[in-house]
């Protein structure tokens, strides 16, 4: 019986299997020996789990009552926007929060079931329990009150920390080339195993940021001896510079961009060479973006994360291109860290570390080392089996095996 292979077949095969095999060869050198090789060698490793490398264990909570609360505020500024465009208006005082509930008096009380209405459409049902998210009701006949139902909280808490392990995730492999391990325990908690990672302190730096990134203009009126007394005017709030610089800053209270419309983060180098995050934001976030800074050109901006003034630079031409990048003394790292973060997303909530374990590899590597041992064992039993039985296909089958093995690596 005679096989006639096209010569291209036969290179192509040579080709692919030489390439897989140069592939695995980092698997047999130790991590930090490939660290050191040349970027255009192959670098990617085998990734072994919790148990077999050791690596860096953290149990996160979030703060139910901090989600809660979150929900009243964000209800507080739908009803308060719904009130300011009813048509025909409605003549309502501020909508107020008190504990678990939000309310707003209504001076007519002819409006008091339009009021109702008007809060009653902001709410929404809760999977398919029939309930609804908020309970509305009258009381005092012109007040009308809005309450968090059970089922309602229990909803927002499960969707935020869901949303919260789905950025841990991002956060921690961005590339989603690592097995890392990142589940819910529980009702409020997430669980994260990093294989390999000796570093925890740096793991929790990396999660412990909310990343909430906000541009606010700065009111350049507000009166110096007021701030300095920790008052801001009306319409402002005054938030702090980083650690080491002193001194706050009167920024609006309305948010001009928000860092949720941004599709893109990374570091990089700006004037003096100095790292810098640049940022490219959506079409929307593009559109507010130019028009903040066609309006205020001369002014100041500020660029607030996590309730921190980062830097606050005067508007010398519009920037229409929605893009830009953010100072802020960062070295390399944190510049990397925040990059990844901001690309991640925001955290919804808060996480705070509620258990941290620190796996040594050592138990792993007896696990490996005698691993190796019973699969090369087993390999030449199996080889020479082969060998006896088959004779010379028995060679070509074993050979076949071995490399087949190093290309799945």
């Amino acid at each position: 019986m005679q096989f006639d292979f096209p010569r291209w077949k036969v290179w192509a095969t040579i080709l692919v299997t030489v390439v897989g095999l140069i592939s695995a060869i980092p698997n047999f050198f130790p991590a930090d020996t490939v660290a050191k090789w040349p970027d255009y060698v192959p670098h990617a490793r085998l990734n072994l789990g919790l148990d077999l490398s050791g690596g860096s264990h953290l149990l996160l909570e979030a703060d139910v009552n901090d989600v809660a609360k979150q929900k009243l505020e964000k209800m507080q500024n739908e009803v308060s926007t719904a009130i300011r465009r009813a048509d025909p208006a409605l003549d309502a005082g501020d909508v107020a929060i008190d504990t678990n509930t939000i309310s707003f008096s209504l001076r007519n009380v002819k409006d008091v079931d339009r009021g109702r209405e008007l809060a009653y459409k902001q709410t929404n049902g809760v999977g398919v329990t029939g309930q609804r998210d908020w309970n509305v009701e009258v009381r005092d006949t012109n007040r009308v009150v809005m309450t968090q139902t059970p089922a309602g909280l229990a909803d927002a808490v499960n969707n935020t920390i869901e949303t919260a392990r789905s950025v841990v995730a991002k956060r921690i492999d961005p590339d989603g080339t690592k097995e890392v391990t990142v589940v819910r325990q529980g009702a409020s908690r997430i669980l994260v195993q990093v294989p390999g990672l000796q570093d925890p302190e740096g793991l929790k730096t990396l999660l412990g940021k909310t990343a909430k990134l906000e541009f606010k203009m700065v009111d350049a009126l507000a009166d110096p001896a007021l701030i300095a007394k920790g008052e801001a005017p009306a319409g402002d709030q005054l938030l702090p510079y980083p650690e080491g610089k002193e001194g706050m800053l009167a920024v609006s209270r309305r948010v001009a961009v928000s860092g949720d419309e941004l599709t893109k983060a990374s570091p990089g180098q700006g004037q003096n060479n100095q790292p810098v995050v640049n940022f490219s934001f959506n079409s929307n976030g593009a559109l507010k973006f130019a028009r903040i800074t066609q309006d205020n050109v001369g002014k100041r901006f500020a660029v607030i994360l996590d309730g921190v003034i980062l830097t606050a630079p005067v508007i010398n031409t519009p920037i229409l291109g929605g893009s830009g990048y953010i100072e802020g003394n960062f070295t390399t790292k944190s510049a990397t860290d925040l990059a990844i973060q901001l690309q991640s997303g925001a955290l919804p909530v808060a996480l705070k570390v509620v258990e941290e374990r620190t796996v040594g590899p050592e138990l792993g590597a007896d696990s490996i080392h005698k691993g190796i041992i019973a699969g090369a064992v087993a390999v030449v039993l199996l080889a020479i089996f082969m060998i006896i039985t088959y004779f010379r296909f028995g060679v070509y089958t074993t050979l076949a095996l071995v490399i087949n093995a190093l290309l799945i690596l």
